[in-house]
């Protein structure tokens, strides 16, 4: 058995671990694009990077000056868009883009306003069935949702905003024929990965739980 100097053991490396300060924790996460009612009716279309799932609830964390959080405070509508890996370059077009003007203090010199994101990305908005904010079209996964709960994080930067899942719109070419399951061999999110985009490499196995076995 391998240890470290400190007498912690570790396994499939031959070198210690070193300690590092990451300037972020974007560790392989999905991305999501976020589209959001504005005051006047228009909307807010932000890419992010924290958002997981728990059952039929998403979880997302967003900057607490932002158009998105400004928006979810008052009004909850809220679509979670998830784009394929082939869409980075649209996410990365919204990736400098602020809704909020004037722009956030912290955010001058490297953001601009942007009114119309969904122009700005070259993507186009649809009606969602349940929520005021629109879909993104391209995107082969939209969540319709509702923000339950919405609160600042432990440091007061960032909102932790809890949204139940109302309805959930799917590709059909991502979808086991005759069932209500994504097929996941079909489909595969966009992961950033220390402010890198990737998608998944092949199937590895899955889990005893899964309802889509191969």
């Amino acid at each position: 058995m391998n240890t470290t100097t400190s007498g912690t053991a570790h396994t499939g490396s031959s070198t210690d671990h070193v300690t590092i300060t990451p300037s972020v924790l974007y560790f392989g996460t999905p991305v999501v694009l976020v589209s959001t009612e504005n005051e006047d009716g228009t909307t807010n279309l932000a890419p992010m990077s924290s958002a997981w799932a728990l059952g039929q609830v998403v979880v997302l964390g967003v900057g607490a000056e932002g158009q998105t959080a400004h928006n979810l405070r008052s009004r909850p509508d809220l679509v979670v868009n998830l784009p394929a890996p082939a869409q980075w370059p649209a996410v990365e077009e919204l990736a400098p883009l602020t809704g909020r003007t004037p722009v956030p203090a912290h955010k001058r010199g490297k953001f601009r306003f942007e009114p119309d994101k969904f122009g700005a990305a070259g993507l186009r908005a649809e009606p969602s069935e349940l929520v005021t904010a629109p879909r993104v079209a391209e995107c082969p996964l939209q969540l319709e949702a509702r923000a339950a709960r919405v609160q600042p994080d432990i440091t007061a930067g960032f909102l932790i905003v809890e949204a139940h899942v109302l309805t959930v719109h799917a590709d059909p070419g991502i979808v086991v024929p005759g069932t209500q399951h994504v097929d996941p061999a079909e489909w595969s999110p966009l992961i950033y990965n220390f402010r890198h985009y990737f998608g998944l490499g092949p199937e590895l196995g899955h889990s005893f739980r899964s309802e889509t076995p191969r």
